[in-house]
């Protein structure tokens, strides 16, 4: 198992599981009180690894969105392309979470579990319910999502709030002379290996915390909740899969191009990102089957590749809105249409500011479950299949990236590189 993070995580998932139906009432080995106080202290490493996870998010966002728009480096690229293709990011995106929302209402995943989940305590009853804004809110409420104090919206947590912040910093920072620029994007790159660094620390804590936090939800779930993972699992696979060929729609369409073709042409770079669940990884990999089998120029691929393992975390958007509802019908908690918009949203701001390594997805759903009132230990139940649902997100994360190359090739290709090309030579 050396070296096998998702492994010890699953092994921690099924160990997790026993222990905590042990101690529950069903099984009877211990009284229901000391099950409870057993359980409490056997969550204790996963509510370590949940807050140092929590305490590094916002730094790693910041750093991870501002350096991905700034990783062109050029100015006139995105003029051309930047909000041509971080419009099309955007909307595929809340496109994703819109499927997944569908696909866990159609399926209704949590329907096996649904009120085993630790309730949510009596005085906290008042969770706060996300309600549409009428017409006459909606100024105030698009105002709101700029950030008037930056820090203030870090030390609250508001995530939408910070990417949208490091998108205007990233913007400012490209807008810059490159010798101005230059020691800020040093300095982002540090602070964005810093965070990974502690989340690398963090992730060997992951089997026992998994194990912890799952063995204190059992207590009370017992065995039945393997048939509720098999059940998300599956929606998560078949909402992906409707992403997909949603892709291949896009490509054939505006591109187009022959899906088959295209999913032969990048096979090997889609397996790579299966496997090692990280579109970073993959990075080099892609702008070079982009340029040399997709027909991309480099002035398009190394554009759109770097900014998209970035910010186009579609596989992660749906990933997470899926999550989101299966976890709302384990604790039995209704979510209303503005909640579901809340979550759509979420899911575009978070998926945006989530580092292209592998992870890092489930870390920022805890604050997507938070704004909607689900309580975040839930997270327990997924982290065990969280690594086999990761290297499926992560091959659709680095399918869209391919596709929007594709798609700005055709797009852009009649005005970048054409118009100075003549001009040299006559």
């Amino acid at each position: 198992m050396q070296g096998k993070l998702w492994l010890k995580v699953l092994i921690g998932m099924f160990l997790g599981l026993i222990t905590g139906t042990l101690l529950g009432p069903s099984v009877g080995l211990v009284e229901p009180e000391t099950g409870t106080l057993i359980g409490n202290w056997l969550a204790f490493p996963g509510q370590l690894f949940l807050a140092t996870i929590q305490m590094i998010v916002i730094p790693l966002v910041i750093a991870s969105v501002v350096r991905g728009l700034a990783a062109g480096e050029d100015l006139e690229q995105l003029r051309k392309l930047g909000l041509r293709v971080t419009g099309f990011f955007v909307i595929t995106t809340a496109m994703a979470a819109s499927i997944g929302l569908w696909i866990g209402d159609l399926i209704n995943p949590g329907r096996m579990m649904a009120g085993l989940g630790t309730p949510v305590a009596a005085g906290e009853n008042s969770v706060p319910v996300a309600s549409m804004p009428g017409v006459d809110e909606l100024p105030k409420t698009l105002i709101g999502l700029l950030p008037g104090n930056p820090l203030d919206a870090m030390v609250e947590g508001q995530m939408l709030q910070v990417v949208i912040f490091s998108i205007i910093v990233g913007i400012a920072l490209v807008s810059m002379a490159p010798e101005k620029s230059r020691p800020m994007l040093d300095l982002l790159d540090s602070l964005q290996q810093i965070c990974m660094t502690v989340v690398r620390w963090a992730m060997r804590l992951a089997p026992i915390a998994v194990f912890g936090l799952m063995a204190q939800l059992t207590t009370t779930l017992g065995f039945r909740a393997m048939l509720g993972m098999a059940s998300y699992v599956a929606t998560v696979i078949a909402g992906l899969l409707v992403l997909l060929g949603v892709y291949m729609l896009i490509l054939k369409l505006l591109a187009g191009q022959s899906p088959v073709r295209f999913l032969k042409d990048t096979r090997d770079v889609l397996l790579l990102a299966f496997s090692t669940s990280s579109s970073a990884a993959v990075m080099p990999l892609s702008i070079r089957t982009a340029e040399d089998k997709l027909g991309v120029r480099p002035s398009v691929s190394q554009f759109v590749i770097p900014l998209g393992a970035t910010i186009n975390m579609n596989g992660t958007a749906l990933y997470q809105a899926v999550a989101t509802i299966f976890l709302a019908q384990v604790y039995g908690i209704d979510l209303s249409m503005g909640s579901m918009a809340l979550v759509v949203a979420m899911a575009v701001g978070a998926s945006i500011g989530s580092p292209a390594t592998p992870g890092v997805g489930i870390v920022i759903l805890a604050m997507v479950l938070q704004t909607v009132g689900i309580p975040p230990s839930g997270i327990a139940l997924i982290m065990g299949v969280d690594r086999i649902l990761d290297m499926c997100r992560t091959a659709i994360n680095v399918t869209g990236d391919l596709v929007t190359c594709r798609l700005m090739e055709n797009l852009a290709g009649k005005r970048l590189p054409p118009e100075p090309v003549p001009e040299e030579t006559s």
